[in-house]
């Protein structure tokens, strides 16, 4: 008698209908993660404008620049466009967009008027934060729309 080495045709069906159940609770988990990396990717961003505004109104009272109307002031070389003590909100890149450095190569920033709406990329438009320019006497209005409901 000859002893035949391999799986039987049942073995194969039983672990092919395992690794589908496995597959049908596991992928809704890995589909939820690239919510919550846009997310975390645009808290990042989000952090860093509050940095970057705490940062050039420091530098400009430190440096007596810019802190009535409006003005520029100088961080690590890069000249930031200042209104009211806080970085500007320009669309050609000096402001806000400058002092958190990168804005513009990794998200899709829109900048109107007095604000800049930030988002992860083109498809994503509804998870946004929005920087507002300071007003006299305040700090810049950072509005964020960031949740997974928006980011999905």
């Amino acid at each position: 008698m000859k002893t035949q080495k391999g799986f039987t045709l049942i073995e194969l069906v039983v672990v092919i209908v395992i690794l589908g159940i496995l597959a049908a609770i596991a992928l809704p988990r890995f589909i939820a993660l690239d919510t919550e990396a846009r997310m975390g990717k645009m808290n990042g961003a989000l952090g860093a404008v509050k940095a970057a505004a705490a940062l050039a109104h420091a530098n400009a009272m430190v440096k007596g620049d810019a802190l009535a109307g409006s003005g520029t002031t100088i961080m690590e070389g890069a000249t930031i466009a200042m209104y009211n003590g806080y970085p500007d909100a320009p669309s050609n890149g000096t402001g806000i967009t400058a002092a958190a450095g990168g804005l513009t190569d990794y998200y899709v920033t829109y900048a109107g008027g007095t604000s800049m709406t930030v988002a992860p990329d083109s498809t994503h438009t509804s998870c946004t934060f929005v920087y507002t320019v300071a007003a006299s006497g305040a700090q810049p209005a950072i509005v964020s729309n960031i949740n997974s409901g928006n980011c999905s």
